[in-house]
């Protein structure tokens, strides 16, 4: 069974850190895009980051540019995202996401919640 689990989340204060994990099982990813969305209360799901199989990164969200950076271990099959300078309007539950060259993210993780306090 493929799957995807998110870990890492949870409280930081603004100007804090956190660094997510999403870690992934059940077949071989390395030829797969990855990327990070994220959903704050009552909004809809927004992209944040993607990287592809070669470790090429698409552009980041605007809203997080500059202070969050994606990665992965493909030897680990883990993605990574490192958020610092987070802000109180960085509060949603982030998801990562999974799919092969062409037919977009069609694998995703739970989701984990990171709130960050003012």
């Amino acid at each position: 069974q493929v799957q995807l689990v998110e870990t890492g989340g949870g409280l930081a204060q603004a100007g804090g850190s956190l660094r997510l994990s999403c870690a992934a099982s059940g077949r071989t990813f390395s030829n797969y895009a990855m990327a990070w969305f994220r959903q704050a209360p009552g909004k809809e799901r927004e992209f944040v980051a993607a990287i592809t199989w070669r470790g090429d990164k698409a552009p980041y969200a605007d809203s997080v540019k500059g202070r969050f950076t994606i990665s992965k271990d493909s030897s680990k099959n883990t993605l990574y995202l490192q958020m610092n300078s987070l802000k109180p309007e960085d509060t949603a539950v982030y998801y990562c996401a999974a799919g092969p060259p062409g037919a977009g993210y069609v694998i995703w993780g739970q989701g984990t919640q990171v709130t960050v306090s003012s």
